[in-house]
C-alpha cells in the first residue's frame, strides 16, 4: 500500500505564507501525478495544483501568482508554497497522488488524510 502524509498546515494571517508538504511512503513503484486539493466543510473538493513527475505544472486561477507545487522525485514527495495568503483560502489542503505499486499494477488514487489551513483577516 502506498501512504500519503501532510504536514506544514496551521494558522496565518492574512498576507502571511505556508509550506505544505506531503510525503509518499510504501510500496511505491512511481507516481506520475501529484497534486494538492482543498475543501470546506458544505462545498466540493477543488484542485489547488498539479505536478507531474517531468515537472510541468497546473494551477487553479485562484491559486495562481501565489502558491507555487514542487517535488522531489527522489524523496517521493510534493510541496506547495502558499504566499499572500487569503481568508478564503482556508481549507483543508489534501494530498493526492497517481500512481502505482508495480510495473504489473494498475494505476491508482492516493490520498492523504489532509491538513488544515486557517487564515485570519
Amino acid at each position: 500500500q502506498v501512504q500519503l502524509v501532510e504536514s506544514g498546515g496551521g494558522l496565518v494571517q492574512a498576507g502571511g505564507s505556508l509550506r505544505l508538504s506531503c510525503a509518499a511512503s510504501g510500496s511505491i513503484f512511481s507516481i506520475n501525478i501529484m497534486d494538492w486539493y482543498r475543501q470546506v466543510p458544505g462545498n466540493q473538493r477543488e484542485l489547488v495544483a498539479k505536478i507531474t513527475s517531468g515537472g510541468s505544472t497546473n494551477y487553479a486561477d485562484t491559486a495562481k501568482g501565489r502558491f507555487t507545487i514542487s517535488r522531489d522525485n527522489a524523496k517521493n514527495t510534493v510541496y506547495l508554497q502558499m504566499n499572500s495568503l487569503k481568508p478564503d483560502d482556508t481549507a483543508v489542503y489534501l494530498c493526492h497522488g497517481i500512481g502505482r505499486e508495480s510495473v504489473w499494477a494498475r494505476y491508482r488514487d492516493y490520498w492523504g488524510q489532509g491538513t488544515q489551513v486557517t487564515v485570519s483577516s
